[in-house]
Formats: structure tokens, sequence, C-alpha cells
């Protein structure tokens, strides 16, 4: 079966020496997510972000912590290294019951990121970066052995048959690959044989996970990587409500699969305005118990920070109202980092083609102020980056030290102009671990 696959693929990536496009085709991975380190944590080099010799005057009237890693950091490097370990010692029974059991006890980081997930991203996270690595040099596929990797994975799969976190693990495996190969530009600007490496990824990968259900599984982990699958499905269009519905049910403490679906429900993707709103609210309604109006504002947040249309079509009382909900529900420091940085930053500076939408942003841009005064007690410099860039998880980050301090330079500036009255009178302003107090300067 292995020397098959290998001569399926090899048969449409040779002799093509790949291109990596990069275009505004969104892609939403399990594990990594934009509004963190955007290259995913086993990728990011440490930092200090002082923002010194960068901030002026009235940023420094402001002493808010900084910490080099957050908790959320600290969680989601812990889970996605133990996996790579596990993976790396070749010790496939314990990485799959450690990812059944965090799948089935619903296990997250403070953030909501579920820890199946990063463990199964450490777990294929060689394979993938070795053959992104060989993309971005422009190796050609016949000069390199871009299958090695992936056929290793599935030798274990076959030892493996009945293992579900192991076959979600290969599934993935396959669609990074074929994203790898594809890149993220418009369907018309990526090459033949690019495409045809992607389409034969997920052709393997929807033969590997056709063989199991998420629900009948009461796998969150399961149900993900079906979505993930849209990507490359021509029956997207009659499918991505009802797999993210279905996914959302199982786990609906995490919000990840709530923006992602506002996202595909985008008329340049897979739905329209309509059917957005009527899942937006569906999703609200069915998850009432656990955000409040907060299901409304996680299925709009993301689609309405690059449509127009979708902005001003926004119920903005009720997706206000959302904003409130999820902090009194999720108040740890990555949500409130990522709700004030988003107001702020991906709606705050957003160009607008119309009025209607224009009124909408400056409203949620204006929801800054009391989040921030509210809630936040630590700085999180690597949100506010990536809010900058509208949380854009196709983006590759160079340096994130010199990220990072551009976020941080960014965040300090926001909310200095915030407290610019109690700053021009002398004042200073201390974030304590109850929220920003006024000292006299």
């Amino acid at each position: 079966m292995i020397l098959s696959l290998s001569k399926a693929l090899a048969s449409r990536l040779s002799p093509l020496t790949p291109r990596i496009l990069r275009g505004r085709t969104p892609r939403w991975p399990l594990a990594v997510d934009p509004s963190d380190s955007g290259t995913g944590s086993l990728l990011r080099p440490r930092f200090r972000a002082s923002g010194r010799g960068s901030a002026v005057a009235p940023e420094k009237a402001l002493s808010i912590p900084c910490p080099d890693i957050t908790a959320e950091d600290e969680h989601r490097d812990r889970n996605q290294m133990k996996g790579q370990f596990l993976a790396r010692q070749e010790r496939w029974d314990e990485l799959a019951i450690a990812i059944e059991a965090a799948d089935q006890d619903r296990a997250a980081t403070p953030g909501g990121m579920p820890v199946a997930d990063l463990l199964a991203y450490g777990a294929r996270a060689d394979v993938v970066m070795a053959v992104e690595h060989a993309l971005l040099d422009g190796t050609p596929a016949r000069d390199a052995p871009l299958m090695a990797g992936i056929e290793a994975l599935e030798s274990i799969l076959i030892e493996h048959e009945d293992s579900y976190p192991i076959a979600v693990i290969v599934a993935l495996a396959h669609m990074d690959l074929g994203w790898a190969w594809r890149g993220n530009g418009w369907d018309a600007d990526v090459p033949r044989r690019n495409r045809a490496a992607f389409d034969a990824h997920f052709e393997r990968a929807t033969d590997i996970l056709d063989r199991f259900c998420g629900v009948e599984s009461n796998s969150p982990l399961l149900a993900a990587a079906r979505c993930m699958l849209l990507g490359g499905a021509a029956n997207a269009h009659d499918r991505v409500a009802d797999d993210y519905e279905d996914l959302i049910d199982l786990n609906p403490l995490n919000p990840g699969p709530m923006r992602a679906m506002g996202n595909y429900l985008l008329p340049r993707w897979f739905g329209s305005y309509d059917q957005l709103e009527l899942e937006a609210r569906r999703t609200a309604a069915r998850t009432q118990d656990v955000w409040g109006a907060g299901g409304y504002t996680w299925v709009m947040f993301d689609a309405i920070s690059g449509d127009d249309t979708a902005c001003a079509r926004l119920d903005l009382p009720f997706f206000i109202e959302g904003l409130h909900d999820i902090l009194a529900r999720a108040p740890h420091q990555h949500t409130v980092n990522l709700l004030a940085a988003y107001c702020a930053k991906t709606i705050g500076i957003a160009p607008s083609t119309h009025d209607a939408a224009g009124h909408v942003r400056s409203s949620i841009a204006n929801c800054a102020d009391w989040i921030i005064r509210s809630h936040l007690k630590e700085l999180h410099p690597m949100i506010w980056a990536h809010a900058a860039q509208g949380f854009d998880n196709t983006l590759r980050v160079r340096s994130p030290r010199a990220f990072a301090a551009s976020g941080q330079e960014d965040a300090l500036r926001i909310i200095a102009g915030l407290f610019r009255r109690e700053i021009a009178a002398g004042h200073k302003i201390v974030f304590t671990n109850t929220g920003p107090v006024t000292q006299p300067g």
C-alpha cells in the first residue's frame, strides 16, 4: 500500500519545481492559532519584547506586565513538544492513548486550544516542516525524498489501523503537505502540477478519515479533521454548515471552529451572507449556556474583519453583547488580549467601502476602551502583532522578536491613547492583577 501511495503521489509531483504562493485564500489549521505565534509554538524563539527605544512619552506613563512566555504559550509548547517527542521515540501506542484521553476529556489550554490538536500537531511536525522547508527552498521533487516522511507515517497507520488518533495524525499530515504544495493563492494562480499534488494528498486524507466518524466516536478531533477536508472537497457548499455544527456541538467550549465556520460561510468560500447570519444565530442559540450571546460573536469574528458587506449586515448590539458574555465566561488574559487587539487593530484600522460598514467598525473599535479598562492585566505582544495583520494564519513570521516588538509598540500606543486624559494630567497607569489603576506620576 505504501508503494502504491508513493507511486500515485510521486507521479503527480515529479518533475515539478514547486512554487509556494501567498494570496488571500485563508487556511484554518487545527493546532496553530493565528492569534498566537503564527508559525506554531515549536518554531517560536523566545523573545523579550521590551519596546525600548520605540515608546513615545505617553507610553512611558504605562506600567504593564509583558511576560516572555504567557500561560497560553507554556501550555501549547508543552503539549506540542510532548507529541513531537513521543513520535520521535516511536511511542505511538502511548501517543494514541494520550491524544484519545485529551480528546474525550475535552482538555484545553487556558485560551481554549484543544490539547488533542496540539499533540497531533507535534506528532506530525517533523514530517510537515521538512517538506515545507524543501518546497520553500525550491527543491525539485525528483531530487528530494519528499515522500519519505509521509510514507513512514503511513506504515505506522498500517500497524494501528483501528486507532483514530493515528488516523487523524496521518490524514492531517497529508492535508498539511497538500497545502504546502498548493500554497495560498487563488486557484487560477496555482500551477497545474502543484494543484495535482494538493488533490492527491487530500484524496488520501479523505480515504483515511472515511473509516471513522467523529460523532459516533464522540471525538472533536475527528470532526475537526473532517472539517479540514472542506478545503479540497467538491461538495463543500453542501457540507460546510453541517460539518461545523457537528464539531461545535461536540466541543462548544472551543471557539476556533465557530470562527472558521463564519469565514467559510462567506460567499467567497462556500456560503452566503444570509446563511452566515442564520448559522451565527443558530450557533448562539445552541451554545447559549456556554457563551451567552458569544456564539454569534465568535461566528462573525473573522467573517466581518475582511468583508464589508458582512460587516454592514452585522447585528451590532448582539455582537457587542457577545463580547461582554465571552469575557464574563472566559476572562483569561489570552482571550482579553485577543478581543482587545481585535477591536482596536483588526477592526479599528480596517478600511470601509461604505458608511454602514464604517459605522459598525467604529462602534466595535470603541469596545477596546472598556475591554482594556475592565479586563486587561498583562500584555501579549504576539496577539497584537497578528491583529494588525487581520489574524492571517498564512503569514510567515521571519523574526518573531521584531514581530512581537511591533505588536507591543502598537498596543502601548493604543493603550496610552485610551488613557490620554489621565496621562496628560500627570498620572501613571499601572496594570495590576485587578486591572489598571491610576497613580500619581
